[in-house]
């Protein structure tokens, strides 16, 4: 005997039945069953976007200790020819004080053409204006010979790249 639509299942297996033939057609698919799908397939998402920042967190971590470390072994090896004549220079014991001296010049040149090869670049000059953001006033004077705020005199040069100050000027200040 067929039952009408209308009519309620009697049985387990008549509401099996019934509840197979409700999933079985996949263009009947309840709203639910959609927002659940499309809820499963967004964290899926979700999950793979956070592993994948994840890697890229640690990708630039590895990288940015490997640029800090490639920097210093640059530096230094633009360092080691200098080295290697300061080397020579302390070896030279026969040589003339005015040899010594022209050899320890070569050497200083040498070092600030590697200086300014890498970026950097000497200030503190006797004469310029006192700036607090880039000289370090170790003394100060007064002087009716010299303007106001004027360096006269430099203990130590500042040393800068671009606009970083690596080292500021150590300075004598007039006034």
């Amino acid at each position: 005997m067929a039952k009408k639509h209308d009519e309620k299942p009697d049985t387990e297996l008549e509401k099996e039945a019934a509840a197979e033939e409700i999933t079985e057609t996949p263009e009947e698919a309840s709203p639910l069953d959609k927002a659940k799908e499309e809820l499963a397939s967004l964290n899926d998402r979700l999950l793979r976007t956070l592993a994948e920042y994840d890697n890229f967190r640690k990708r630039s971590v590895r990288e940015k200790e490997a640029a800090y470390g490639d920097s210093k072994a640059g530096v230094i090896t633009e360092l080691l020819p200098i080295l290697d004549n300061f080397e020579r220079a302390a070896g030279n014991k026969d040589a003339s004080a005015e040899d010594y001296q022209k050899g320890i010049d070569m050497i200083f040149t040498q070092f600030t053409d590697v200086l300014a090869k890498l970026g950097a670049e000497s200030f503190g000059e006797k004469g310029d204006e006192f700036d607090p953001n880039i000289h370090n006033a170790v003394m100060h004077v007064d002087d009716e010979n010299e303007g106001e705020n004027t360096v006269i005199e430099v203990f130590s040069k500042g040393y800068k790249m671009g606009d970083r100050i690596l080292r500021p000027a150590i300075v004598k200040v007039a006034n």
